[in-house]
Parts: C-alpha cells; sequence; structure tokens
C-alpha cells in the first residue's frame, strides 16, 4: 500500500507514461472537455484540489524542463495569486502565450488533470525535461 507521494492510482498510470519531452496539462475547473486525451478528474468543489497543488505532487516525481501557461493569466489575476505561481515555479522556465495558442498544444499532451481551481487562466501545460543524451 502506498504511503506517501501522489496515491491516486490513475495519476501514478498517467505518469509513468511521460518520457522525455512529452506533455502533462494541468487545468482549472472551467477547461474544456477534450474527449480524445485521459483526463483524471480531481476536482471536487472550487479549490479543492487547485492547480498549484496538484503541480507541486507532480513536480516531486517528475523532471520538468518548461512550462506553458495563457499570458491572460498575467492579466487577469491578482499580484498575489501571480506570486504564489511564480514562487512554485521558480526555476523553471515558464513561456505566456496567447490561450488560444495554448490550447493548440493540449492534444498533444500524454493526458490532463483536471482541478477544481478558480483561478482565472490558471492551467499549465508542464514539458518533462529532456537530457542531454537524449538531444
Amino acid at each position: 500500500m502506498l504511503k506517501t507521494g501522489i496515491l491516486n492510482p490513475h495519476i501514478l498510470s498517467l505518469l509513468a507514461r511521460v518520457r522525455h519531452t512529452n506533455m502533462l496539462v494541468i487545468t482549472d475547473r472551467g477547461f474544456p472537455y477534450w474527449p480524445m486525451i485521459e483526463t483524471v478528474d480531481l476536482s471536487l468543489v472550487d479549490d479543492i484540489p487547485t492547480v498549484l497543488q496538484v503541480f507541486e505532487a507532480v513536480r516531486d516525481c517528475c523532471d520538468i524542463g518548461e512550462v506553458f501557461m495563457a499570458q491572460e493569466f498575467l492579466a487577469e489575476n491578482t499580484s498575489a495569486v501571480i506570486d504564489a505561481f511564480s514562487t512554485v515555479l521558480k526555476g523553471i522556465p515558464v513561456t505566456y502565450e496567447p490561450h488560444t495558442q495554448f490550447k493548440t498544444k493540449v492534444p498533444q499532451a500524454i493526458g490532463l488533470i483536471r482541478t477544481g481551481d478558480t483561478t482565472q487562466y490558471a492551467n499549465m501545460i508542464i514539458v518533462s525535461e529532456r537530457r542531454e543524451e537524449d538531444a
């Protein structure tokens, strides 16, 4: 029986299939459903869990090379929210792009984890790290 780390078997299965340069999407509660992408829905009630909570759990067991987020995240949220994300993402390159461009990457992802987060445009595309020996 697992006692630490990620306990959800669906997330563990999804993470086990992520390889170098693969993408995983973590979304807020309102992100559109993509029928062609395996989705693990963790939403319980508003803001449980949050995108940052799920990201922190995933980060602890994965090598993350970069993150993509919507530019609108920066315009639609308070400085406190932006600072919280910046703190958690410290050391990881983040690219902000229009949400319409962000969504064009989603179909290429291994899977999607939906949260109960109500933060505007809190969605992330996580790209697993590329190792030098794989270059």
